[in-house]
């Protein structure tokens, strides 16, 4: 009796539950429908941005003097006086005195010398007078006689040598005189340009001797910056080989940039030259960089305004940009966006992928300067797909 009544409950519970789940599938709810994922490749894009004037040559190069000069006296002494602009980090101008140098045996030269003139213009004097005398000597012989006087009188009866002897002995004194009042001016050592002192090793009481060099000064109207570039970018800029060095034609503009502190610097100058010859270790081609005045101080970089800049200093790195061709049409691209091959790929009408040929013109940084058959403002793929074909569906952002 208890084994059919066990049987009975385990039977009521089988068909309970059988009626609870039949109950629960036939009240749960639809699954929502959803489309199947899409089997396009999801590519990444940047914006062709079409260029505008002239297309930015990048380079950089150590600032170096236009020109630079030991500082030496031409005549030996004790150095009676120094300049205080004349020590590291001095400014002087053209014509400044350095340093002076003791003068009194140069002196002693000079009036010798004035005394020694004096005698020889006596000396050119008396014989101009006794040649004087005889020519006219001569002459009333001639007179006296009727012309048969013997000939022609000679050069030593005219006094003619002793003349000349006495002009050359004057040539000479004062020839000496021009000389001592020249060593003499030379006891003054003067800057021969508006310079900047970049060291100085003398002070009064010290000996200098002919030709010692005692300073250096570089010429602080302007410095140049080497700028090593391939030949594909010193294609880029215009009349390159034409330029003169040193005629000051600024038509090919540059910019020169440094950082000083927290800030950055920037200096307007220009190409003067180009070197004639290739760099034998970089196969490079330094293109010269002219900045004028580089002491008047850069401009802010953000174009803020703000105190003076600091000065452009001898042996700064700095970044040079300088303004190189402007194409009628041309297009900052990613660098990302470049192919191999010189392609890009680009994205016409949000998802067709189409291949375009491009001329690289210039390399910078992440951007890449091209000329090709792209619009203003165009999706070019940089990352996403490593093959693509022409007219390839993708996803974009």
């Amino acid at each position: 009796m208890s084994r059919l009544r066990s049987f009975l409950i385990a039977a009521g519970i089988l068909v309970g539950a059988v009626v609870v789940a039949v109950i629960m599938v036939s009240l749960r709810p639809d699954p929502p429908l959803r489309d199947p994922p899409s089997t396009l490749p999801f590519v990444t894009t940047g914006v062709a941005t079409a260029g505008e004037g002239a297309i930015p040559v990048h380079g950089a190069g150590t600032v170096r003097p236009r020109a630079e000069i030991d500082v030496a006296a031409q005549v030996g002494g004790v150095v009676t006086w120094v300049a205080p602009s004349f020590q590291g980090g001095g400014r002087v101008r053209t014509d400044d005195v350095l340093f002076r140098i003791e003068d009194a045996d140069y002196v002693n030269r000079v009036r010798q010398a004035s005394a020694n003139v004096a005698a020889q213009q006596v000396a050119l004097l008396q014989a101009e007078e006794e040649a004087r005398i005889a020519r006219d000597e001569y002459g009333r012989l001639q007179r006296r006689t009727g012309g048969g006087a013997g000939g022609t009188a000679s050069a030593l009866t005219l006094r003619e040598p002793q003349l000349e002897a006495a002009r050359a002995a004057l040539a000479r004194d004062s020839a000496a005189l021009a000389d001592a009042e020249l060593a003499l001016s030379r006891t003054e050592v003067k800057a021969p340009f508006n310079g900047a002192v970049r060291f100085e090793s003398v002070d009064e009481g010290q000996f200098v001797g002919p030709g010692q060099s005692v300073g250096r000064l570089y010429a602080a109207d302007a410095v140049e910056v080497v700028v090593p570039l391939s030949d594909a970018d010193a294609a880029l800029i215009p009349r390159l080989w034409n330029l003169v060095a040193g005629d000051g034609n600024r038509s090919v503009r540059a910019t020169v940039s440094a950082s000083y502190g927290d800030a950055r610097y920037m200096w307007s100058g220009y190409v003067d030259r180009a070197e004639a010859a290739l760099d034998e270790q970089t196969r490079t081609i330094d293109v010269i960089v002219r900045v004028p005045n580089p002491f008047r101080g850069g401009t802010p970089a953000d174009g803020e305004d703000g105190p003076a800049g600091p000065p452009l200093l001898v042996g700064q790195f700095v970044d040079v940009q300088i303004d190189g061709v402007a194409p009628e049409r041309y297009f900052a691209v990613p660098r990302a966006a470049l192919r191999t091959g010189n392609e890009i790929w680009a994205v016409r009408d949000g998802s067709t992928i189409t291949i375009v040929p491009v001329r690289v013109l210039q390399r910078f940084d992440d951007v890449v300067y091209v000329t090709g058959t792209l619009e203003a403002g165009q999706m070019v793929v940089v990352s996403g797909i490593q093959i693509a074909t022409e007219g390839m569906q993708v996803r974009t952002p």
